[in-house]
């Protein structure tokens, strides 16, 4: 294995091993503090541009398999770990973890000591780093820092959103999606036309939305309002995704124009552009909530979920101007907003991850408020 260097735009560094793709790369460093379902984190298009830190110490002992690929490729930057598993166990599993890093050409490290690399980070901020196996000198790395692009401003949703209009078509048939059905959150009347926008979509969310009754139809970020109108929707989901979503402003101009017309459904990044679209502002967290067991509290109902979530922007609640904006959802954490809806309007969004993957399905109850929303404007 050969030696690498972690070098963080404050001047810390790290050094550890790399795995068997050499080279150097950079991005902006964050911490996830999940347990398991790295495969997901790993296919999450909205980790684009940032090198993702596991806390938890051992990554890899159950493999990776085909079913829980949540987009068609990894789009991160790095991959940064305590240590490896050499040997992996699960029925499910088709190929090891390093493998798979290898076979996907993503650059990852292990024997970093992550517990300070995650303390640094959570009392500093997330910040950009470089892993580089060819350049050791700090003075230089440093140089090359300046090149690193901010994820304040950086459109990163081009990157990962599809180029081409699709139907989602995997079938489901899974016990998870069955308890689904179970809870009445199936729509018995119809099959309801739901127009994607795609700003990174994690496949789950498809999955669930088809299994729910709906034909789901996944467009481009940049499609257009006449685009989206053809397929005469029922309704309008806006999907997670990387950066900032104040840099995708395309994406809110095309919302603005469903507002008040069809049912309207955002998480994570579509939560926070539906927010931009109402008027509101966002800003950037210290270090963001990536990982699995955030406390979440329904408002509505009172009911605390424990929640997954991927986000390093949030939604500023005072910056909104008008008086039909609700919060129905807060981080118990930090106080910060987690849902939205508007009084009058068939608009409701979540900063977290309904559809978990990985993560708890405490709060999977969320998609019913769409179904229910499309059957109202029906």
């Amino acid at each position: 294995m050969s030696k690498a260097i972690l070098y963080l735009e404050d001047g810390t560094s790290f050094l550890g091993r790399a795995l068997d793709v050499l080279g150097e790369t950079s991005g902006e460093v964050v911490f996830n503090t999940a347990m398991t379902g790295y495969q997901e984190i790993l296919t999450d298009p909205s980790y684009a541009g940032q090198m993702v830190v596991m806390t938890y110490p051992l990554i890899g002992n159950y493999g990776v398999n085909l079913q829980d690929i949540e987009s068609a490729g990894i789009y991160l930057k790095g991959f940064i770990v305590k240590e490896f598993s050499r040997t992996y166990s699960n029925f499910r599993a088709t190929q090891g973890l390093i493998e798979y890093l290898n076979e996907n050409n993503i650059m990852a490290i292990e024997g970093i000591d992550t517990r300070a690399l995650t303390r640094h980070l959570r009392i500093k901020g997330a910040m950009r780093g470089i892993i580089s196996t060819q350049d050791f000198d700090c003075k230089h790395l440093q140089e090359k820092m300046t090149k690193v692009p901010s994820m304040e401003g950086s459109d990163w949703v081009k990157k990962v959103t599809t180029q081409e209009k699709y139907i989602w078509k995997e079938e489901v048939d899974s016990q998870a999606f069955n308890n689904l059905r179970i809870k009445g959150l199936k729509s018995s009347r119809q099959i309801y036309t739901v127009a994607v926008m795609d700003c990174g979509v994690k496949y789950n969310i498809l999955r669930i939305l088809k299994s729910l009754g709906c034909e789901v139809h996944v467009f481009p970020a940049q499609a257009t309002v006449k685009e989206i109108q053809a397929i005469n929707p029922d309704g309008i989901f806006v999907s997670n995704g990387p950066g900032d979503p104040s840099a995708v402003p395309y994406v809110a101009e095309t919302i603005k124009q469903f507002l008040g017309k069809l049912p309207i459904f955002g998480i994570c990044l579509g939560h926070q552009i539906l927010g931009l679209a109402l008027g509101g502002q966002t800003y950037k967290l210290k270090f963001g909530h990536h990982g699995a067991n955030h406390p979440v509290k329904d408002l509505l109902n009172g009911k605390i979920g424990i929640t997954s979530q991927n986000h390093g922007f949030c939604i500023d609640e005072k910056s909104f101007q008008v008086e039909d904006i609700e919060v129905i959802h807060v981080n118990l954490n930090d106080q910060t907003v987690e849902g939205l809806r508007h009084k009058t309007q068939p608009v409701i969004s979540f900063q977290h991850h309904p559809e978990a993957a990985p993560g708890p399905q405490d709060v999977q109850y969320l998609f019913k408020h769409f179904i229910e929303m499309m059957e109202k404007n029906a």
